[in-house]
């Protein structure tokens, strides 16, 4: 006796257009400690008076803190011996010159230091794991651009903490589809459900190529993070290149036509074939993924000027003049995209461009509409890359 047959879950299509949200009850209370802590830090007894602001020295504002205080308890004092006659001697004024210059000492001095009270603050706070605190700077002294450097490193650390936390989110969604995929599968070979037939191993061999792709984007990731990659070049001939990339992916059975047009038909260029083939791979599979049924893919390389262009164009949705650049960055998967994915790819992609010395770019919608990515590489490597032309 047989159970019913399991079926592999395939949640691509799902309209997740973003990370999937990570909130652990540690870190909320954290964040909401942080907040508390900022509100009571907010509480000044004192004002913040800061007529130094314009001052470009510490140094300066110091000393123009001790001239004033002097100035403003020698007139007290000088004051309580002209009113003698009156009987307000020295032995009164000279205390209450006393007071009056610790006041206002303590005043000015307050408004010099609020960002170094604040900075401090901000950073219990981080170690709370709040990354949204900012110093309020308004002097240009050193106090002035130390608030500046601290607010830019607070910028990057809440952007490598949102980027580590999108990591697993999207890592952890990647890996649940083909992994369930798999299970499903293998349960049921093992239950005698199904047959280990042709279409059962092919279903089980895309989900662990997808799961091989997922770990190579995150070792090219790791490599991305860790600097420089030592690159094998060669002379590479991009007409068979091509055509052999484009066979490759008209082999995922998608329902789209891949055009070639190398010019001149011999064109070279001097590159790291591994690599390249990962940055041509990826436009491809995007491009494919875009297109409508029964649509068309153009692939194209030039010789443009000193460099070679090589382009891919597709007749999906596009790409919108506001994600244009961000879709290189990490995790960014455009506001058009509702399928799966990490986010990676064209982040890897402009890495790998960038590691020969190119350039690559989303170019203007073209008027027949679709997407274009043009990729820039120099020929050689004595020569110093221009792009002319679109």
């Amino acid at each position: 006796m047989t159970g019913p047959q399991r079926q592999p879950q395939e949640p691509v299509g799902t309209g997740l257009t973003g990370p999937i949200p990570i909130s652990g009850a540690a870190h909320d209370a954290r964040v909401r400690a942080a907040k508390a802590a900022d509100r009571t830090a907010t509480r000044r007894p004192w004002p913040d008076v800061r007529p130094l602001d314009p001052v470009h020295s510490i140094k300066t504002k110091l000393a123009l803190l001790v001239a004033a205080s002097v100035t403003m308890a020698s007139l007290l004092v000088w004051a309580g011996l002209r009113l003698a006659e009156i009987h307000i001697g020295p032995r009164y004024t000279l205390p209450a010159s006393i007071v009056v210059t610790l006041v206002f000492t303590q005043l000015l001095a307050r408004g010099m230091t609020s960002p170094l009270r604040e900075m401090t603050a901000a950073a219990r706070a981080m170690a709370r794991g709040d990354y949204s605190r900012r110093v309020r700077s308004t002097s240009s002294d050193e106090v002035g651009e130390l608030a500046d450097a601290f607010n830019r490193m607070a910028e990057d650390l809440e952007a490598v903490d949102r980027e580590r936390r999108e990591l697993v989110a999207n890592v952890s969604h990647e890996l649940r589809t083909p992994v369930s995929a798999l299970h499903a599968v293998m349960e049921n070979l093992v239950d005698g459900v199904t047959e280990p037939d042709h279409e059962t191993l092919n279903t089980a061999l895309a989900q662990t190529e997808r799961l091989g792709r997922l770990v190579e984007q995150l070792l090219d990731l790791s490599r991305l993070d860790a600097g420089a990659v030592e690159l094998d070049r060669e002379y590479l001939e991009l007409e068979p290149f091509l055509g052999q990339a484009t066979r490759a992916m008209s082999m995922t059975g998608r329902d789209v036509e891949f055009v070639l047009d190398v010019d001149p038909p011999g064109l070279q260029v001097l590159v790291d074939s591994a690599r390249l083939h990962q940055v041509v791979a990826n436009l491809l599979d995007n491009a494919s993924r875009h297109s409508p049924p029964g649509g068309k893919v153009f692939v194209s390389a030039r010789a443009v000027g000193q460099v070679v262009r090589i382009t891919v164009q597709d007749q999906g949705p596009g790409i919108a003049d506001a994600d244009r650049e961000r879709v290189f960055e990490r995790f960014q998967r455009g506001s058009s995209r509702t399928d799966g994915g990490t986010g990676l790819g064209l982040a890897i992609a402009r890495w790998a461009v960038q590691l020969h010395g190119g350039t690559i770019r989303v170019a203007p919608t073209p008027e027949e509409g679709g997407c274009r990515i043009d990729v820039h590489l120099p020929r050689a490597l004595d020569e110093t890359p221009t792009v002319t032309g679109r």
